[in-house]
């Protein structure tokens, strides 16, 4: 693959202000959701260095504040629990040690859609910190939501988890990647569904199961997932590049191997995409928003929350520093 230009030069993120203008409200329990990050990686002992993991705990707990800023602590420190499990999975046993080793993190992801499926094993056998960890989630969610909510949560677990096992047989050569086959699999391992699952969770409401709503809100969640990747991609796309010879398997890398781009060209056409995509979330969460205080509504205020929540982290320095 013959990419011309990775060079750390600055590049101007996309402005997605006029679909989503802020400020963006965020919880005031930010402080103590990262205090018990903290306390519950050491319970479960994620394999996180001590420095990544204080980061890590900073910006899911700042995130996670302008996800569900109106949601009571107890529900902000179970949808930062898992947020954090997933993305501290990614960084430990996904990316470049993926790369290195994708049969070592087919056996982790076995192992976990075990435990998202209920099975046990029949080989006892001691468990690895992240599956401890996800069975510590598991039983906390299952008090809090309907079987619905909870079967919703765990597909998009499962789903998230493949998306990690096929981008890992794809990283050290992101050209036999199509753009199109991209955008189908990038919103799988970028999590934002798993936000968009917990929210009714942590809210407590209940989407209506009517066709014409599920609908709705399927397109939102959807198109809400693929702004979230696209954003992600530009934020850390040097950082990426500065760990690894090969180019990120991401947005600017595709649009320069398909359309034949330099990457400041690259980033200008990903940047109006990603304008584009947020005006059309705005249309979406507007239909979804039918103006009383119901769970579509509700539904649709948290959306909103979600993508405040992910043009926020992009700015955060998680993205500056290699």
């Amino acid at each position: 693959m013959n990419i011309r230009s990775t060079a750390a030069v600055p590049h101007p993120m996309p402005d997605l202000g006029a679909a989503f203008p802020g400020p963006f409200p965020a919880s005031p329990h930010a402080t103590a959701v990262e205090n018990g990050l903290r306390y519950w990686a050491g319970e479960h002992q994620l394999p996180v260095p001590t420095n990544e993991l204080r980061t890590l705990c900073a910006i899911t707990s700042q995130g996670i504040a302008r996800a569900l800023p109106t949601a009571g602590l107890d529900s902000l420190q179970l949808a930062a629990d898992l947020f954090l499990w997933l993305v501290a999975f990614d960084d430990t046993h996904g990316e470049l040690a993926a790369a290195a080793d994708p049969t070592a993190l087919a056996g982790h992801v076995n192992e976990l859609t075990a435990v998202l499926a209920g099975n046990t094993p029949t080989t006892p056998a001691p468990a690895r910190p992240f599956t401890t960890a996800l069975r510590d989630l598991l039983d906390r969610i299952t008090v809090r939501a309907t079987p619905s909510q909870y079967l919703t949560l765990t597909g998009h677990l499962h789903g998230s988890l493949l998306g990690l096992l096929w981008e890992a047989h794809h990283l050290n050569d992101p050209s036999r990647v199509t753009l199109r086959t991209y955008h189908m699999m990038r919103p799988l391992t970028v999590f934002a569904r798993t936000l968009t699952a917990i929210a009714p969770i942590a809210l407590s409401y209940e989407l209506p199961e009517r066709a014409d709503a599920m609908g709705a809100v399927e397109r939102a969640e959807s198109e809400t997932a693929v702004l979230a990747g696209w954003v992600n991609d530009l934020a850390s796309y040097h950082r990426e590049a500065s760990r690894s010879t090969v180019p990120p398997l991401s947005l600017p890398t595709l649009l320069m191997h398909e359309h034949h781009l330099e990457l400041p060209e690259a980033f200008t056409t990903a940047a109006g995409m990603c304008e584009r995509q947020a005006v059309l979330i705005r249309a979406h969460i507007d239909e979804l928003s039918t103006g009383d205080p119901g769970p579509l509504t509700r539904h649709a205020q948290a959306l909103e929350h979600i993508v405040h929540a992910f043009i926020w982290h992009i700015r955060h320095d998680r993205y500056s520093t290699p």
